[in-house]
């Protein structure tokens, strides 16, 4: 028997559409939530992955400040610049995360790759005792912004320079430098002077900045060349004193000269200590008058350590001769007299020496060995103590990424060994300033990196 199908109004039909309609609503409105959900899962999942290679990044760049500690410990002895051959400096492994001392290349070869080590601060001049004729013939500087310098450390606030800060809204300092970023606040500051085209400070000219000068060289800009921090102590590790030589007697010279086993030391002592025309201005000028009487480069590196021409605990201010740019030997030679072209020429063929000759370095008497002690910029560098062979504060310019090439950071930090043991006395953050890795590490353990 055949069944009738019930009759169904139109209202009764009507009202069953619009409940599946309503249905399908609430089904797609339930999966966009879900989606909207499972991709705000997605992205909390990025996030944390990311903090958590922040976190992996921070705990890498503290233990590069432990490394290089370590490392100053073992071969910054006595004032000793660390060979990059000693050290691993470019992709260190801390966990997942790596880290790079971003340095400078020694050669001074223009590149578009940061080169990796530690920055020597014994290199840079220091702002608090450098005069205004050195300051003025750095690249790129002028003579007012030179003289505004002195004038911003100088204690004298009635000098003959001064300067208006009061429209800048603050006074002048009159005070040593604390940190060598404190040249933002002297008046005449531009960041064409204080960072030239090198905007991220890393040492090379990356793809985003200018070269200015339109050359091969790019302008570096002062902090590429100044410091705040060179200080060398006047005592030995073990905390005895130097012996000063404008003090000390024939006797203490012969006996400083036999036990050092200098060659002919009787009659060096004698005829450096019975020496007229006063006291000896800094260790070039102990080592020129010690070179002249005919001790020989080898004997004089054998008491440079030991000897002193003044009675202060620091001796603030050298310039390391070994590994000091061009540019700055340059300056530092004009600063004491030369003219220009003697000055560029000079520093030019020290360079060359130190290059040529990388074990002739124990001493400042390298430096006559290279130039001859009637030379010009010889008997200026002896009119004060201007130079050194060592170097007791450190730069490490830490950089880091996390696992996958994520969370990069990038911390400086200064040593000072100059008391026996490294300690870190300035700390800055300088992750704002962008990637400062370069392209190949880029590509190596960021765009191969992330999964």
């Amino acid at each position: 028997m055949k069944l009738r199908h019930p009759k169904t109004g139109f209202g009764e039909r009507r009202q069953k559409a619009s409940v599946l309609i309503i249905v399908l609503w609430v089904c797609i409105g339930l999966v966009a939530i879900a989606l909207y959900f499972a991709n705000s899962m997605t992205y909390e999942l990025w996030a944390s992955d990311n903090r958590a290679s922040g976190l992996a990044t921070d705990q890498a760049i503290e233990g590069a400040a432990r490394y290089v500690s370590y490392v100053l410990a073992t071969y910054a002895t006595n004032g000793a610049m660390p060979a990059t051959n000693l050290y691993v400096c470019a992709a260190v492994p801390v966990g997942d995360a790596r880290f790079w001392l971003i340095g400078r290349d020694p050669s001074g070869t223009p590149s578009s790759e940061p080169g990796f080590g530690l920055i020597d601060e014994g290199s840079k001049l220091n702002l608090n005792t450098v005069n205004t004729n050195t300051l003025s013939e750095l690249p790129n500087m002028t003579a007012d912004f030179a003289q505004a310098i002195v004038d911003w450390r100088s204690t004298n606030s009635s000098g003959a320079y001064t300067l208006d800060y009061s429209q800048l809204g603050y006074p002048e300092k009159g005070a040593p430098f604390e940190t060598v970023d404190e040249l933002r606040m002297v008046y005449g500051s531009t960041m064409d002077l204080l960072a030239g085209d090198d905007l991220n400070g890393n040492g090379v000219l990356d793809a985003n900045e200018t070269n200015s000068s339109g050359g091969s060289r790019m302008n570096c800009g002062l902090f590429e060349y100044t410091t705040v921090y060179t200080r060398e102590p006047n005592f030995n590790s073990d905390g005895v004193l130097l012996t000063n030589v404008n003090t000390a007697s024939t006797e203490d010279l012969q006996t400083l000269f036999q036990n050092a086993g200098v060659a002919n030391a009787d009659r060096l002592a004698s005829a450096i200590g019975n020496r007229r025309g006063g006291a000896f201005s800094g260790l070039m000028n102990f080592c020129l008058v010690c070179r002249i009487q005919g001790m020989s480069s080898d004997d004089f590196a054998k008491i440079a350590d030991d000897v002193t021409t003044t009675t202060n605990t620091y001796i603030r201010g050298r310039v390391n001769v070994n590994t000091a740019s061009a540019d700055v030997l340059a300056a530092l030679l004009m600063g004491v007299g030369l003219d220009q072209n003697t000055a560029s020429g000079t520093a030019q063929s020290l360079i060359t020496y130190r290059q040529q000759n990388p074990n002739n370095l124990g001493s400042v008497a390298w430096l006559i060995d290279a130039l001859g002690n009637t030379s010009a910029a010889i008997n200026a560098l002896a009119t004060g103590d201007y130079v050194t062979t060592h170097s007791y504060q450190f730069t490490a310019d830490v950089a880091a990424v996390g696992p996958f090439g994520r969370g990069y950071r990038r911390v400086k930090f200064i040593f000072d060994t100059s008391d026996g043991t490294p300690k870190i006395i300035y700390r800055q953050d300088l992750s704002r300033l962008g990637w400062a890795l370069g392209e190949k590490a880029r590509e190596t353990w960021v765009a191969n990196a992330t999964p």
